[in-house]
């Protein structure tokens, strides 16, 4: 493992303890390698997961055959420093609360309601602009995917250096 920890997989409750057991396995870890993380089950255990990441001072990384989506972008953007490579997909878009049509979706919630706080509260510690959230909710419904643009990573800094040109659907909707 030497200084990177490889992340895959849907993120859960039992995230954070693997992560904490990867650290034991690799003290001299400092990078959290993104390499297929499509999610979260549950919202609050991946803002606990990515909080931890943050506060441990990890950098996090996708690399260009990599895929964050969802709650993994949001992990994704835990890092202290990060970066993507030319050719990975990164994917947002609303959250819902429940699966079927009468789900409520994020972005039919009014701007002041209670049930933003979290997401905005956790972009804020993790240095990310708040109108990065707003977009989210706005870019695709919660049963799909908006894959994000170079200049689209750009605009909302959710990198620490500039990233290489992104990959875009067809591509991404297969990894």
């Amino acid at each position: 493992m030497g200084n990177e920890i490889i992340g895959e997989g849907i993120i859960d409750s039992t995230s954070l303890s693997l992560f904490k057991k990867a650290i034991e396995t690799a003290p001299d870890a400092k990078t959290l390698v993104l390499k297929n993380v499509g999610g979260s089950v549950n919202d609050e255990a991946n803002r606990i997961f990515a909080s931890f990441v943050h506060s441990q001072g990890f950098a996090t990384h996708v690399p260009g055959n990599g895929m964050v989506a969802s709650g993994g972008t949001d992990l994704f953007l835990a890092g202290v420093s990060r970066t993507i490579e030319k050719g990975a997909c990164i994917g947002v878009h609303s959250w819902a609360a429940g699966t079927n049509e009468n789900s409520l979706r994020g972005n039919q919630v009014p701007r002041d309601h209670d049930l933003h706080k979290p997401y905005l509260t956790y972009y804020d510690y993790v240095g990310i602009p708040r109108s990065f959230y707003w977009f989210t909710l706005e870019a695709a419904p919660a049963d799909s995917m908006h894959w994000m643009s170079r200049e689209k990573v750009i605009e909302y800094k959710m990198t620490t250096q500039p990233p290489g040109d992104l990959s875009s659907d067809p591509i991404c909707n297969e990894r």
